[in-house]
């Protein structure tokens, strides 16, 4: 009976800590709040006008050879008040930006040599932080999309041509459209004028011949 003894109060001791892992339904309030923080991307007054994924290239000059910039989504994002587009990609995984710049009305896109699934461009890039002249390579999974690419490109910089061009093409229209009417109003007064020129030169004509003819009659009379 002694033996037994033990092994009970040892089945307690081993039982008891259990009863520190019970649910006692008292709340602790955390050491320090965190509040939520919105983040802004820089892109909320802008609209998407392309998304894809791809990866992109730099040409590094020094070393003669393509660097990778990083994989993600190329966007092409249009401002809802200037109406600029910019060129945007970051990273899938960091986020960080490795392409950002205007396209502007002088640059062109054109198919990488030997890849229709890349193409090539040169934009004045300011995902460092600085303006840098940079000569991109853009890869994208399928050809379709790296055509979506460049045709929506192409157009996004035809479409950013200053409207000063326009208001002058305008303005030149204009002028040369006041010009030619002058220029009418001119052929149709000189018309007006020779043709009164002309009436004047046969009234003279009749008249002198009327005289003439009286000068006749006279002399034959006398």
């Amino acid at each position: 009976m002694a033996s037994k003894e033990p092994e009970h109060e040892h089945r307690e001791d081993e039982e008891a800590p259990a009863a520190e892992d019970e649910d006692t339904g008292a709340q602790v309030a955390p050491i320090v709040k965190l509040e939520e923080v919105a983040v802004s991307t820089g892109e909320e007054n802008e609209d998407a006008i392309l998304d894809l994924k791809s990866k992109l290239y730099r040409f590094d000059k020094d070393g003669n050879q393509w660097k990778e910039r990083g994989a993600g989504s190329v966007k092409l994002l249009k401002h809802k008040e200037t109406g600029k587009v910019r060129l945007v990609m970051r990273q899938s995984k960091t986020l960080k930006i490795c392409a950002n710049h205007l396209v502007l009305p002088t640059m062109t896109v054109q198919e990488h040599a030997g890849n229709d699934k890349s193409c090539l461009w040169h934009a004045a890039d300011f995902a460092d932080g600085e303006l840098k002249d940079e000569l991109f390579c853009i890869r994208f999974a399928s050809v379709e999309n790296c055509k979506t690419f460049m045709e929506t490109f192409q157009e996004v910089a035809e479409s950013q041509k200053p409207k000063e061009e326009n208001k002058d093409a305008s303005a030149a229209a204009e002028s040369l459209e006041k010009l030619s009417v002058e220029e009418k109003k001119a052929e149709d007064k000189a018309g007006e004028a020779v043709a009164t020129r002309e009436k004047e030169t046969e009234a003279d004509n009749t008249e002198k011949a009327d005289i003439e003819k009286k000068d006749g009659e006279s002399a034959s009379s006398t």
